[in-house]
């Protein structure tokens, strides 16, 4: 059941962020910056922003918030919109919908479930997804930024070249998730190809005020809010969003999917690079950054402040 938003919040809501972001203050040095990317390791770690962006097209920020990041994992959630939008349900038949309690880059379960990944935000399921996309355009890459700077409204928007050649260099595990997949007939194009898409996919640079933007869509019953004068778009279908956020609340921070939920109760999409995305569905979307992780990969100071804004505001689902 959907909680609506007590109207004082909206009016609060300056006041929240600003609380948020003085006790969060007390966690840094408690997680650490993703090392296994080269590129991410040089990323200074004290850094913190939030934004809200809300239904009704009011928007908050604080602190680092308008500071680029790379996206890594969060792409996962675009890729996997783009690839409902163009084969449907057809999707389902490479990759699951069950969360996998494994690690993102895990390859224990592909041998038993015989190559189907669990869920599309693994990195397998996000390798196959991305396959299923590298056949449909070709320019997969320029597809991808072309949605997402629709959907940001910045035309710049752009993946960094030096973090997703560092990915590329080192991406020898989801190299070898895509040979094995690709051993049981769930791989149709060569994994060179796939793994070239796929790094510069995670390499795409937002903050968190587009962010938060960017998935207005998914808190909107699948509507991207108009800007500059012009109308709604219908940017995926309503049933559609509401199956996006089902799956990202069961499947969207890794094998930490079950503490989220418990902990936040929202739609979230994490990443290595330190940002969460969560959504509230009617009310509005938020996005964080802190590039500190813990031993999960995920954001040391996000999970804290999205836990946070859920206690202060009630935006959670019952």
């Amino acid at each position: 059941m959907q909680t609506p938003m007590p109207a004082a919040h909206t009016a609060d809501l300056p006041a929240i962020l600003d609380q948020i972001h003085t006790e969060a203050q007390a966690l840094f040095g408690q997680g650490r910056v993703a090392s296994y990317i080269p590129a991410l390791a040089e990323v200074a770690p004290r850094q913190f922003g939030m934004a809200v962006a809300l239904v009704d097209g009011s928007t908050c920020n604080v602190g680092d918030a308008h500071t680029p990041f790379s996206l890594q994992s969060i792409t996962k959630l675009f890729t996997f919109v783009l690839a409902l939008k163009t084969v449907g349900d057809d999707l389902w038949r490479r990759v699951g919908r069950e969360p996998s309690g494994a690690a993102f880059n895990s390859m224990v379960q592909l041998e038993t479930e015989k190559g189907i990944p669990r869920n599309p935000f693994i990195n397998a399921g996000a390798l196959v997804i991305t396959d299923i996309l590298t056949t449909r355009y070709a320019h997969l890459d320029y597809a991808l930024l072309g949605a997402l700077r629709r959907l940001t409204d910045d035309p710049e928007l752009s993946w960094n070249a030096r973090i997703a050649r560092s990915e590329r260099e080192t991406a020898h595990r989801n190299m070898a998730l895509a040979y094995f997949m690709k051993s049981y007939g769930n791989f149709v194009n060569e994994p060179e190809l796939v793994l070239d898409n796929y790094c510069r996919q995670c390499a795409t640079e937002m903050s968190c005020a587009q962010l938060a933007q960017a998935t207005m869509f998914l808190a909107n019953g699948g509507r991207d809010l108009g800007r500059d004068g012009q109308p709604d778009e219908q940017f995926l279908a309503a049933d559609d969003a509401r199956r996006v956020n089902a799956l990202m609340l069961t499947c969207g921070a890794y094998d930490a999917a079950g503490d989220f939920a418990y902990r936040i109760g929202l739609p979230v999409k994490t990443g290595v690079g330190g940002g969460i995305v969560a959504i509230a569905p009617g009310v509005g979307t938020i996005a964080v950054w802190a590039p500190e992780l813990d031993a999960k990969g995920n954001s040391v100071l996000g999970a804290f402040a999205l836990e946070r804004l859920v206690q202060l505001t009630g935006w959670h689902q019952a």
